[in-house]
């Protein structure tokens, strides 16, 4: 079937392929009836204008860019990710938005991404995740001019950014287990080199200090479960072992469950486990487990929500501070 042109549409219009031009970038030059009825007839002809040439026209791309610099495996896992894109589609596609998804595997990647969005008008914005403690792309971001809000932060500078409070959650869950009775609490980490795993990482042995426990271990992992099981083997084989571990999400606290089951280590009787994210998943297990959550589509509708407005030129204000959460349930008791 040959792909309808926009001759084809200024044909069956019976106007010029200028006046079809100015109707579909919503641009002057036509009357609003005129404009309605050129829709209408590029619609039922299929006719899609290429991003080539919405770029030379300078029309909008009606899209939005979120790269993931995460292995491809974890994502397909990962309720977190799941979550926030069907909260980001939800909003968008309510305004016409399409989602442009790219995984990549390197900042440099990433980088290159964003430089290739915007030279060719892909995307109109960008959602940035997974902010570094060190992070070059807000340099770039602020070269190229390219709309952007950060997911997770704060962000020094002029980024706009939607985050919740962390360090607030893990101070908030160290206290519950404490006060349950627990002295020995390790963690489990997400990547090192994210902000966030920092801001936790912080308050967690901040939080241990004030309340005189031993030894805040963190452990860092790369999210998956084959690591948060490694760890809680190596962990719970030492000779101090913890009585209470927190996890940085709920797929490694799955994990180390089925682990401390392998090796006798009764839940919660002998080992307290606390989850992050609270996906369906926590309730699937048995016990089911503690959790610190959000509301997951709801943080991402508002990401989306933030950075249309940002497209709009309407300087909207960063979010921060969001609170999460802590959910007990029958992975967590006072130590035997």
């Amino acid at each position: 079937m040959k792909r309808p042109t926009i001759a084809d549409v200024a044909r069956a219009a019976g106007v010029s392929k200028g006046a079809v031009s100015y109707a579909l970038n919503g641009q002057r030059g036509v009357s609003e009836a005129t404009r309605q009825r050129i829709l209408a007839i590029a619609d039922s002809l299929g006719f899609r204008p290429s991003s080539a040439a919405r770029a030379l026209s300078g029309a909008t791309a009606m899209a939005v860019g979120l790269a993931l610099r995460r292995p491809a495996r974890i994502l397909g896992i990962e309720p977190f990710f799941m979550e926030l894109i069907s909260g980001v589609e939800a909003e968008l596609s309510a305004r016409s938005y399409a989602l442009t998804l790219q995984v990549v595997s390197t900042v440099d990647e990433e980088v290159a991404i964003y430089r290739r969005w915007w030279g060719e008008r892909r995307v109109d914005g960008v959602l940035v995740c997974d902010l570094r403690v060190t992070d070059e792309r807000m340099a770039v971001l602020d070269e190229l001019q390219l709309p952007a809000v950060v997911i997770g932060g704060p962000v020094d500078g002029g980024l706009t950014s939607v985050s919740s409070d962390d360090a607030a959650a893990v101070t908030e869950t160290v206290e519950y287990l404490a006060a349950l009775g627990h002295r020995r609490i390790a963690r489990v980490g997400g990547l090192p080199d994210l902000l966030h795993t920092e801001i936790r990482s912080r308050a967690f042995v901040a939080a241990c200090e004030r309340l005189g426990l031993p030894e805040a271990t963190t452990v860092c992992t790369d999210y998956s479960g084959e690591e948060g099981g490694r760890v809680t083997r190596r962990l719970l084989s030492a000779r101090e072992r913890p009585t209470a571990i927190i996890y940085d999400n709920d797929v490694m606290a799955i994990a180390g469950l089925g682990v401390a089951q392998e090796m006798g280590v009764t839940v919660p009787a002998r080992l307290s486990i606390v989850a992050w994210d609270d996906s369906p998943l926590c309730q699937l297990v048995h016990p089911a487990l503690t959790a610190i959550g959000r509301d997951i589509p709801a943080y991402g509708a508002l990401a989306a929500r933030t950075l249309l407005a940002a497209i709009a030129q309407e300087r909207p204000e960063s979010y921060e501070g969001i609170r999460s959460r802590l959910t007990p349930r029958g992975s967590t008791a006072p130590p035997a």
